[in-house]
């Protein structure tokens, strides 16, 4: 991937640390001190421009989150971003909020064990080449990486446009045995889902009249209880499966104050 910037990107990201973490090593296991509170931590994998991330802490101030993207014009397009959406709020600083330049292959160098609730997968590169499937962030080696940093809640949302990664996705899924929940083979087919906080590309894909695929993985040994339980009453009352568990994706946005 090539990306063309302006002049100075690099002064641009090293002039924010109270936002932007070019250097993950010292706060692995400490995330929490970066952000000053112990309030859960959701993570974006690939955040490209940064809209979602940034739309989703300000949805959200109760949560903390990570953008991660390995490119320093995104990180400095996406600090542009989180800016303009808390600014708009009348906060300056986005306080529940950092964007983190890493490579997301050493994600288990990034963060400790169980020390993140939530992992967003948006629009991942699918890889087409089947020579190319281990670099798709849905293999099975990466689930592994991912099934080690979350904590007892601990969720993986996915969504993509493409059909192909995401049959590939369901096997990946399945052989690692995680429970799948919320499967959607047309995110929006009812019309745009305003319920959801959406990515630059899924704005595009969806104006184009592409599906959008979506599913969510439960890990966490709390999260997965809490899913049974909800499962079993469901069953008990007649319900359909998929009203068992409601989308759980922060939605509706707060009031926010220049406290956060």
């Amino acid at each position: 991937m090539r990306l063309r910037g302006r002049k100075g990107i690099l002064e641009s990201i090293q002039s924010q640390p109270e936002l932007i973490v070019l250097d993950a090593a010292p706060h692995k296991g400490r995330w929490h001190e970066f952000f000053g509170n112990k309030q859960p931590i959701y993570i974006e994998l690939g955040m490209g421009k940064g809209r979602f991330i940034s739309d989703m802490s300000v949805r959200n101030p109760h949560i903390n989150f990570i953008g991660i993207d390995m490119y320093d014009e995104l990180i400095r397009r996406a600090s542009e971003k989180a800016h303009a959406a808390w600014g708009a709020q009348g906060v300056a600083e986005p306080p529940n909020l950092a964007l983190l330049r890493a490579n997301i292959e050493s994600i288990e160098d990034i963060f400790a064990p169980g020390e993140i609730e939530r992992i967003h997968l948006n629009f991942s590169d699918p890889w087409p080449k089947s020579k190319h499937a281990r670099r798709r962030l849905t293999h099975p080696r990466f689930l592994a990486k991912y099934s080690e940093i979350l904590n007892e809640q601990g969720e993986i949302h996915f969504k993509t446009d493409s059909q192909s990664l995401f049959e590939f996705s369901l096997n990946s899924f399945s052989e690692m045995e995680l429970q799948m929940r919320n499967i959607s083979l047309h995110l929006h087919k009812d019309g745009l889902r305003d319920d959801l906080v959406l990515t630059e590309y899924e704005s595009k894909f969806v104006e184009r009249g592409n599906n959008i695929y979506r599913l969510e993985a439960v890990i966490g040994s709390e999260a997965l209880s809490r899913y049974r339980t909800a499962k079993k009453a469901a069953q008990a009352n007649g319900q359909e499966s998929d009203t068992i568990v409601a989308t759980s994706e922060p939605s509706i946005a707060p009031t926010i104050t220049s406290e956060g």
